[in-house]
């Protein structure tokens, strides 16, 4: 609830007659305990023990249960008192607390992409196991689901279309990516998001992983998930249909629109995000994919096609190096060598249990470390 994602979801909340049962962060305890003040959550939920009790000392006389941890994650994931989820735990970490909350029955409002592309199968074998509503706010996945909203029969559909800013660095050769620095990948043109995922909008990685989650979403094949460079981010994807109709959903570069569909769906309701105006917004324009100056999203692509481990091995490899680089240890094209590199240095496994997916996450972070 102190990211992006969760701080936009919870000026979503302020806006609705809902409360809030639990809150989990990772070390900021000041945020979180300026939250807890304001919310009023019955659980909160930090990341190690150590913030956990810097937060009980914050908190010192306030009726809030604190937990820490995978376990306290869980725990708020399954709270009696929820009955929607926003997962916005950024990376692999919300993979166990995703599937807890929907073995609990709950709606998921789904911002954390790397569940899907990392186990995406057997999250959805669960949620329909679990009868657990699924609703994307990731802005293109959000945009899909309401241009299906219509949608009778999944075999009317020709295609999914992600559009894509294509990042700080559009247009940019290699030679000049070879010199650009984290401060530089960190500046997104249009969105204000965290830093993670910031710097996988600078490779093209983040549409990679999106055409992965398209995939587990809506049961397609990669053939049926194309990308096209939207520099605007005013149409956030499509659907083109069989028949040659194409549906868009546009709207302003907001994330707080998907998050509140998420939270009120079926229902629309009023919402403070500022209005289209398609007398001002200029000139929409859409290109190809520059995939030989940016070949993670085609990296991506080919590991959606092998399925199995090869995605949660890209996405663990992906998350260290990104890692590395947001600390200044690897240059901006090293986070491709190196999730290139680790991917087939984990054994193949087709039809991988969630155990067999967490090994070839925590191998290839082992590939990154070694190559690096």
């Amino acid at each position: 609830s102190t990211g992006s994602i969760g701080r936009q979801t919870l000026e979503v909340v302020e806006q609705l007659p809902v409360r809030v049962a639990a809150l989990t962060a990772g070390q900021n305890v000041e945020r979180m305990a300026e939250q807890c003040r304001r919310f009023r959550p019955q659980l909160a939920v930090m990341g190690t023990e150590e913030a956990a009790q810097r937060l009980r000392e914050a908190l010192a006389g306030e009726k809030i249960e604190i937990r820490s941890g995978m376990d306290g994650l869980i725990a708020a994931a399954e709270h009696p008192l929820a009955d929607t989820v926003v997962t916005a735990v950024v990376g692999m970490l919300g993979l166990r607390p995703t599937l807890a909350a929907i073995r609990a029955g709950k709606r998921i409002g789904l911002a954390n992409k790397e569940t899907l592309v990392c186990a995406g199968e057997l999250v959805m074998a669960e949620a329909e196991k679990y009868h657990a509503e699924i609703v994307p706010v990731d802005s293109e996945h959000s945009a899909i689901f309401q241009c299906l909203m219509g949608c009778h029969d999944k075999k009317e559909i020709k295609r999914l279309i992600l559009t894509c800013s294509g990042g700080p660095f559009f247009g940019m050769t290699r030679a000049q990516l070879e010199t650009v620095t984290k401060a530089d990948a960190l500046k997104h043109p249009n969105w204000k998001m965290g830093a993670k995922i910031t710097v996988d909008c600078a490779t093209l990685m983040n549409k990679g992983l999106e055409v992965i989650e398209a995939m587990r979403l809506y049961r397609l094949p990669p053939e049926q998930v194309d990308v096209v460079i939207h520099r605007q981010s005013i149409v956030h994807s499509m659907v083109e249909f069989t028949d040659g109709a194409v549906m868009a959903q546009m709207g302003s570069p907001d994330m707080r629109l998907p998050i509140q569909l998420a939270l009120t769906y079926p229902e629309r309701i009023p919402s403070p995000v500022e209005r289209l105006d398609l007398l001002s917004c200029g000139p929409l324009t859409f290109s190809a994919p520059d995939t030989e100056n940016f070949p993670c999203l085609a990296l991506a692509r080919d590991c959606a096609k092998a399925g199995g481990t090869a995605c949660p091995a890209m996405n663990g490899a992906n998350e260290e190096a990104v890692a590395m680089f947001l600390n200044d240890k690897i240059g901006f094209y090293d986070i491709y060598r190196l999730v290139n590199a680790a991917v087939p240095q984990v054994p193949f496994i087709a039809d991988p249990t969630l155990e067999q997916i967490l090994e070839a996450d925590r191998l290839a972070r082992e590939a990154v470390r070694a190559n690096s």
